[in-house]
């Protein structure tokens, strides 16, 4: 252990602010220091903070306290090589429901939150995890407003202007990686955005139909309209409904877009297809523009939405590319590993080692964490 760092972990072990992995890590230092360097033995404060670990390490096991003499030799090393056994003891003990195959630094990282940014018709742009609660801004009798749940809130709050329908008065609400965002509509209705997303969308609906755009991820429930259809473009299709709920992922680095269809019904389209999703289905467009119509695991496709991670047979690289977007992390492989399938379910809302955690125990695979970036090896 390097000098400053030595510094810093025996400051947080006095103050009691260390993890158990850190406390750990100072006792064992500590235990190889004073059997291997006498120099650093000499020193007054290294001293005064040796005992201190010492008192730390035998009041875990209840061991009446007691200075450990420098002279004889032999003695201390005796007394120390009792305690480096209690301190293995102890570590095994507080860590025998972790397994030892997560490769994991003593940081972490912290999930996604609500987080996005907001940019108005006239260019200006809000970061929205950072504004406060309540009127964000007011364009053409529209009132948009920032709700405590993570949501924008758009509503008519007087008479439209005759510019409302003008071409190019769009918002776009921009979620980053380890972002999400939820945005009401003036027409009711509820959109919500998952990590690295995005929606561009009119102020108000005032032609024949309401339409957005959508690059990402995002979760719908139209309100009914049977005279404004609405209409969502992404990724080279069209999605047509007219009050439906429907889940559409059209991330770049995935191998199919996916439309799935929870209530209603939908039109999927593009230049060459056009298929009709009932309930329970979803649609596949595919690489080389075919629409594959195929029946949905509701549960995996909205578990995003619900707060979790959920898969059933699938791939290693697909769940990857889900923790790498809502964790704002990179994936490096190692080996021919990526095609191992999993099952298994987590919450989004825990720290990303407990997740990597939950996925070593369902394959053999180890993942090491290094700042934001995850190497995965068998």
């Amino acid at each position: 252990m390097e000098d400053n760092n030595a510094k810093e972990l025996i400051k947080k072990y006095n103050l009691g602010t260390c993890t158990p992995e850190e406390k750990i890590l100072v006792e064992s230092w500590y235990l190889n220091e004073s059997l291997i360097n006498e120099d650093t033995l000499a020193q007054p404060n290294y001293q005064a903070a040796k005992d201190e670990i010492w008192k730390g390490i035998a009041l875990k096991r209840n061991i009446k306290v007691k200075k450990i003499s420098l002279l004889p030799r032999v003695a201390a090393a005796a007394v120390i090589i009792i305690a480096a056994g209690i301190a293995f003891y102890s570590y095994n003990v507080q860590h025998k429901q972790i397994t030892n195959q997560t490769q994991v630094a003593v940081h972490t990282i912290k999930p996604g939150g609500n987080k996005a940014t907001l940019t108005l018709a006239d260019g200006r742009k809000i970061n929205l995890e950072d504004a406060d609660n309540g009127e964000l801004a007011e364009q053409a009798g529209i009132r948009i407003t920032k709700a405590s749940n993570g949501s924008v809130i758009y509503n008519i709050s007087k008479t439209i202007s005759a510019t409302q329908g003008k071409p190019g008065a769009y918002n776009i609400i921009e979620t980053p990686l380890g972002g999400q965002y939820q945005v009401s509509l003036p027409d009711g209705t509820n959109i919500w955005l998952n990590a690295a997303s995005s929606l561009r969308y009119p102020i108000e609906f005032s032609g024949r139909e309401r339409k957005v755009e959508l690059r990402g991820e995002g979760y719908f429930e139209v309100a009914h309209n049977k005279e404004k259809p609405f209409i969502v473009v992404s990724a080279g299709q069209t999605v047509e409904v007219l009050g439906t709920h429907f889940n559409m992922n059209t991330y770049n680095d995935e191998p199919e877009a996916r439309t799935t269809l929870l209530e209603g019904s939908v039109s999927v389209s593009n230049r060459s297809n056009v298929k009709m999703l009932k309930p329970g289905q979803q649609a596949l467009l595919t690489r080389d523009n075919d629409i594959k119509v195929s029946t949905a695991d509701i549960d995996q496709a909205m578990a995003w939405k619900n707060g979790d991670f959920t898969f059933e047979g699938v791939p290693l690289k697909t769940i990857m590319r889900q923790v790498c977007r809502w964790y704002n992390v990179e994936v490096v492989y190692q080996g021919s590993i990526a095609d191992v399938e999993f099952g298994g379910s987590i919450s989004r809302t825990k720290n990303i080692n407990e997740v990597l955690k939950v996925l070593e125990m369902t394959q053999g695979v180890h993942f090491e964490l290094t700042g934001r970036r995850i190497l995965v090896t068998k």
